[in-house]
């Protein structure tokens, strides 16, 4: 029997997998913060599967989703990744994940770590909605525009409300399965700790 999934994950079978393993589980590590950070703020003005579709080729050219090493990318990494078809070729975006490597890493070196600092504006537990139907489901919150106006602030780009909300439905920190979801109860019955173990 076919499982009822949110009507975004069909016909594409790289968002039908990251649909039924990743979305909406919470990520309390740096990597894969990072990881969805670069890959929304790429998504600006273009559809998830174009990102889904270039996803590696992201991770390869984006230093395996490395922060330090992005962070250290200089005008001529741009000029190299600016050739390279295997991710969206825009200058802004480009330069927009290495200056977000770099604010990512202050915030990291000042509060721990980043997952800490960002699960901080929910108290360190997902929000949990009950949404019945996809048109239910908001682009945006008031809270997605407070971390977006303190990402901001701190000198991220490419990081509006939008992006930031997007970012919080991909890392867990709000589970958007609809309710007919299989989903949305296996992502609310996780139970993983707010930070790293020592």
């Amino acid at each position: 029997m076919e499982k009822t999934r949110c009507g975004w994950a069909v016909g594409f079978e790289p968002a039908i997998r990251y649909h039924d393993e990743e979305w909406g589980v919470p990520r309390h590590d740096d990597a894969g913060q990072f990881e969805f950070l670069v890959l929304e703020s790429a998504q600006a003005g273009l559809s998830w599967n174009t990102i889904l579709k270039k996803r590696e080729g992201y991770r390869r050219c984006f230093a395996g989703f490395d922060a330090e090493q992005v962070a250290r990318f200089t005008e001529r990494d741009v000029e190299r990744l600016l050739k390279d078809a295997a991710i969206v070729r825009n200058r802004k975006k480009i330069k927009s994940a290495i200056g977000n490597a770099r604010v990512f890493l202050d915030i990291a070196a000042k509060h721990g770590s980043f997952s800490r600092w960002l699960w901080d504006f929910v108290d360190g537990r997902p929000v949990r909605n009950a949404w019945r139907n996809m048109r239910e489901v908001p682009a945006s919150t008031r809270l997605s525009d407070t971390v977006a106006r303190e990402m901001k602030k701190l000198g991220f780009t490419f990081m509006g409300s939008v992006i930031v909300y997007a970012h919080m439905q991909a890392t867990g920190m709000v589970n958007d399965h609809l309710l007919s979801c299989f989903r949305h109860e296996e992502v609310a019955a996780l139970a993983l700790p707010t930070s790293s173990p020592e």
